[in-house]
């Protein structure tokens, strides 16, 4: 068989409503996205990286950094993010696109493996691999992958607003005509509710600041383990940005969700436990 080129995409943005330039935020003395770059490239599978941002104007800054730093980058649709991961795997010939936010400067190295390792081990059985659905490791270790006939299924004939604004959930919501499969955290245990490692509120980044701060001159390398020995050993950073566990971008589209039932359960489930 031949050797899989898998691409993986980085969407990133200044335009956050919440926490306007979050990706551009000092993180031990460099931008928070160039951290979380950092980061993914330590990972096995993930070598081919391309940071996707819009075009619009107040995304100039993020080409410079790109350019600056010598890091591959596309500019395309500012809210059709669908489009631009398809745009991206055209143009670096994927026969893989591997999916990660930008708002994940926390995200673990193995985590991006395993899933990807998952869907390599499976590629007769799988279109698309994630581990969010259901999501069990601390909020910021998104990852997704998924064949380019997948996606490019998927740029033809999503049609709504929030399929095209969220790349994947046209896929994940039809698994009559696409074969998904998940990866759970090894460990057995959900922390996708009680741990929030991704930024998208000003003590989401005093959080990661913080965790930085304590762990990169440790071992820059730093991983899941090391940030939950970090919050027992010092509780009061986990309270940092305590208020906003739980929080998802899905809950906005609910009404749009074919399965809203299943996805409040859920939520229920663990708010719960």
């Amino acid at each position: 068989m031949k050797e899989i080129n898998i691409v993986t995409v980085v969407q990133a943005r200044t335009s956050s409503s919440r926490l306007p330039n979050k990706i551009l935020l000092s993180i031990k003395g460099k931008p928070l996205l160039l951290r979380m770059l950092e980061r993914v490239k330590t990972s096995k599978y993930a070598k081919s990286i391309v940071v996707a941002t819009s075009a619009d104007k107040e995304d100039d800054p993020i080409e410079k950094l790109c350019k600056e730093n010598n890091l591959e980058f596309y500019r395309g649709s500012s809210h059709d993010l669908l489009d631009r991961h398809y745009q991206v795997a055209k143009l670096f010939d994927a026969d893989a696109v591997v999916k990660i936010p930008s708002d994940c400067p926390l995200i673990d190295p193995a985590a991006i493996d395993t899933v990807i390792q998952h869907f390599l081990e499976n590629i007769d059985k799988y279109d698309y691999v994630s581990n969010l659905h259901p999501a069990t490791y601390p909020d910021g270790n998104d990852v997704e992958i998924m064949s380019f006939k997948t996606l490019k299924t998927a740029w033809m004939e999503a049609a709504k607003d929030f399929e095209r604004e969220h790349t994947t959930p046209y896929i994940w919501e039809n698994k009559d005509k696409f074969r998904i499969g998940n990866v759970e955290w090894e460990t057995g245990l959900d922390y996708s509710t009680t741990h929030r490692w991704t930024i998208d509120y000003e003590e989401d980044y005093l959080f990661i600041k913080t965790v930085y701060e304590k762990l990169f001159d440790i071992n820059p390398n730093f991983g899941i383990n090391d940030i939950l020995n970090l919050l027992k050993e010092k509780p009061y950073i986990y309270k940092i940005n305590e208020k906003h566990l739980g929080k998802y971008w899905y809950e906005n589209h609910l009404d749009e969700l074919n399965n809203i039932n299943e996805y409040k359960q859920k939520r229920e489930f663990k708010n719960n436990d």
